[in-house]
């Protein structure tokens, strides 16, 4: 398992309350910002999931509140139901999957130094929004 590495200090957070983006996969809403963290719900569609991606900027904190799925994490996968927890260090590749038939929903506070769309690199994607 890699090592985790926390991200400094708060620093550029560009999300605001209310901020929401149709994706895909499905969708996400912020809930809740502050000095370095926001807050999103993140809903995922029966069959869809997100691109493999990784952040320079933040760590991530997942909690399902409904649903199941599978997260991958560098180069381990495993289920994921209501009530589990993910912790995703900053620059891990990650990705997380619905594989039921319900809507996979979870809340997540980033937390570090860029909070910001822009900082995703996909490595892989279903959707074709990898760039080469």
């Amino acid at each position: 398992m890699a090592a985790k590495t926390k991200p400094k200090a708060a620093g550029k957070n560009t999300y605001r309350k209310g901020q929401h983006g149709s994706r895909p996969w499905g969708e996400w809403r912020v809930v809740d910002v502050g000095e370095g963290f926001t807050v999103k719900r993140i809903v995922v569609l029966p069959g869809q999931r997100l691109s493999l991606q990784r952040h320079f900027g933040r760590a991530e904190h997942w909690f399902v509140v409904g649903g199941e799925g599978k997260v991958t994490l560098g180069t381990r996968t495993r289920p994921v139901s209501t009530g589990d927890a993910i912790d995703i260090p900053v620059r891990l590749a990650h990705r997380l999957e619905n594989v039921g038939k319900t809507q996979l929903t979870l809340v997540e506070v980033q937390f570090g130094t860029l909070l910001d769309e822009a900082d995703i690199e996909r490595l892989a994607d279903d959707y074709r929004r990898v760039r080469a």
